[in-house]
């Protein structure tokens, strides 16, 4: 995880300080106040037609692979408020049912990721300028050929399909 050096309020360099039931904690001796770790919250979701046998995958900014559609958590938005909208907002799908999947930090965009099933009333999307290319995945072809190997995309789906996740760091 990014460790915090300077308070994000005044700028000092923070100290560590120990706070009960916490343990060592970044502390701003200017302030007077700890500073806990601040970082991103997206989502990212594995998008499935209604017979639940396809899953849709993205192309986006010019790169060539498939990713799940995701999206940064607005302030103040619930996470699957954020789900939806991005659905909507990239795809132009209406989201049926949402569910929590799993979550895991990612540090190179100091990131935590919150993974979602979204089931989509129809298959016909209307990408926004976003998206370069989209496609529906057969169950067994998401797995094998959708997102790249040892991304956190296929991580995600190959834990929501074999009920076990494995993150690395």
């Amino acid at each position: 995880m990014v460790e915090m050096k300077y308070c994000m309020q005044c700028g000092h360099r923070l100290d560590e300080k120990y706070l009960m039931g916490e343990g060592m904690v970044p502390y701003c001796p200017r302030c007077e106040e700890f500073r806990f770790p601040v970082f991103n919250t997206a989502v990212s979701m594995i998008v499935m037609n209604k017979e639940l046998d396809k899953v849709l995958l993205i192309r986006q900014y010019a790169k060539n692979r498939h990713i799940l559609v995701a999206g940064y958590v607005n302030k103040g938005e619930d996470a699957e408020d954020a789900v939806q909208r991005e659905i909507r907002e990239e795809m132009g799908l209406r989201v049926l049912e949402c569910h929590f999947n799993r979550s895991h930090y990612y540090a190179g965009s100091n990131t935590l990721m919150l993974n979602f099933t979204a089931i989509v009333e129809d298959e016909e999307p209307q990408p926004n300028r976003e998206i370069d290319d989209w496609k529906w995945f057969s169950v067994e072809e998401a797995r094998e050929y959708g997102a790249r190997r040892e991304t956190l995309a296929q991580k995600f789906l190959d834990g929501f399909f074999t009920g076990e996740y494995h993150f690395e760091d």
